[in-house]
């Protein structure tokens, strides 16, 4: 059986999902478009701490990893 394209070949592109939808992928149970996550601050690193980052700095962005890698998981974009 051959794949279902949903594309039309329209030059706009293809737009999955409206505003409010709930979208999953590789059988995941469908969820909202997450939000409440933010990237840490480009701050300059450090010379005083290892790997040149501050404690903060490294909590922030391990923080930031965490909530990006259970967010791809939970619309099953990637595995558990």
């Amino acid at each position: 059986m051959a794949a279902k394209q949903l594309s039309d070949k329209n030059s706009d592109g293809v737009c999955l999902g409206q505003t409010g939808d709930k979208v999953g992928f590789f059988g995941a149970t469908p969820s909202v478009k997450d939000t409440g996550f933010t990237a840490p601050a480009a701050t300059a690193a450090t010379n005083s701490t290892p790997y040149g980052f501050s404690q903060t700095q490294a909590d922030a962005i391990v923080a930031w990893i965490r909530a990006a890698d259970a967010a791809l998981k939970a619309k099953g974009l990637i595995g558990a």
